[in-house]
């Protein structure tokens, strides 16, 4: 289906959010006539979200955009649980002090895409650890445990495909599906919730959900997937050779997630801008068609939507300025990513082989040896190939040293 009533629907498929739908006419309809509530999930099981996430939190944004009401789920009561869908092993588990710390972190995160109130369409922050951690395993199981069937969770991808490989799967694991399932039913008791939202990999709990709340006696409900999703040359989302890209600016520099969407590649850019900004889809089509060096317009243009979206225009446009003075002017940038170094530590200067492993362009020295043989290695724009060389700690006075890393890799260097 493809000709939507309902504007949330109609929204998603022109920008590429659609995976499958468990009733699309029925859910259309359902859009179409009232304000619907609908949730999904996130475990904090780190102390920020991180770009894979983002796909999942402008659904929730479109949700309450076109009028309907969004519930986003902290899973303090499943984080202590893992999820198994789409892993090999099971999850390293958390204490409630580690859960309780990395929601809280989380949480502020979402003021900038979602409006929170009182109001119909205004978004709930809800925590299942305030129904789950309640929950007496004996009643559990006398009234929800006959309405789960052991044979569908078999038969799901994430139980299946650990069980075809002989790996291990808990009974604590197995039991995941079984609390996302009543999840749904007890949101919908709580909150009238009638759509759960999520990755394609989470299709099989979803659809659990579904079918308990129709065994239980609850109002029909539906359940919505995205793809998922992966760049043109096959890397997965949010990840990068320096390790995820964090949405906390405290866990990773506004400027390198900036930084992260400018490097997008070409094939990448108009399904990025759909996906991760809100600008319009003409305009989007416009940029598509840029070809070459022109296409570098479009990929700052994402850069900047989208960590307007995560950071706030002012903090997005400040990145794109700091870019164009470090990349355009070979100026010393004050707003690029900072290294302070002990100068007692280093009372007669650093060697650089040590200043490029402090700065992350390298693990050992023995790459950042490599690096330089390579020609990758330049300070204050003089490119470093002489792996004796002792900078001096006079080098990283005032507003410190620019150390670079090939094109676009960029920090500043202070000695305290």
């Amino acid at each position: 289906m493809s000709n939507f009533k309902s504007d949330f629907l109609r929204t998603l498929s022109q920008r590429g959010f659609i995976h499958q739908i468990s009733d699309e006419s029925g859910l259309d309809d359902l859009l179409t006539k009232e304000t619907v509530t609908a949730y999904i999930g996130f475990d904090p099981t780190g102390p920020s979200l991180h770009v894979g996430h983002m796909t999942q939190i402008m659904l929730l944004y479109w949700f309450q955009q076109t009028g309907h009401r969004p519930i986003a789920l902290m899973g303090g009561g499943t984080t202590m649980v893992g999820d198994p869908s789409g892993k090999d092993e099971s999850r390293q588990l958390l204490t409630r002090d580690q859960i309780e710390a990395n929601k809280e972190k989380i949480k502020t995160g979402f003021s900038r895409f979602l409006k929170f109130g009182d109001g119909s369409a205004d978004a709930i922050m809800a925590d299942n650890a305030d129904w789950l951690l309640k929950l007496n395993y004996i009643e559990f199981l006398r009234d929800y445990g006959k309405h789960l069937s052991v044979n569908a969770m078999l038969a799901r991808d994430s139980v299946k495909n650990r069980l075809d490989r002989e790996q291990h799967l808990s009974f604590l694991e197995f039991n995941y599906m079984c609390l996302q399932a009543y999840d749904y039913v007890e949101l919908n008791r709580r909150y009238d919730c009638r759509l759960q939202m999520g990755g394609s990999d989470q299709w099989g709990n979803i659809v659990s959900g579904v079918d308990l709340g129709r065994r239980s006696g609850a109002a029909q409900l539906y359940a919505l997937t995205t793809p998922l999703l992966a760049t043109a040359s096959g890397a997965k989302m949010g990840k990068t050779a320096n390790g995820a890209v964090w949405l906390d600016p405290a866990m990773l520099p506004v400027f390198d997630f900036w930084q992260y969407w400018r490097n997008t590649e070409d094939a990448d850019v108009g399904r990025f801008l759909r996906l991760f900004t809100t600008l319009p889809l003409d305009e989007i089509a416009k940029l598509e068609t840029l070809q070459g060096a022109e296409l570098n317009d479009a990929k700052k243009i994402l850069a900047v939507e989208a960590t307007a979206m995560v950071h706030g225009r002012d903090a997005a446009l400040e990145a794109a300025e700091t870019a164009r003075k470090t990349f355009e002017q070979g100026a010393v940038a004050e707003n690029l990513p900072t290294i302070e170094l002990d100068g007692a530590q280093y009372p007669d200067g650093i060697g650089m082989l040590s200043l490029i492993v402090a700065a992350g362009f390298a693990k050992s020295n023995g790459e950042a040896r490599r690096h330089m043989k390579g020609g990758a290695v330049r300070l204050n724009d003089m490119q470093m190939q002489d792996e004796q060389h002792i900078v001096p700690s006079e080098e990283f006075a005032g507003s410190g040293a620019k150390l670079s890393f090939g094109k676009k890799r960029h920090v500043l260097v202070r000695m305290a």
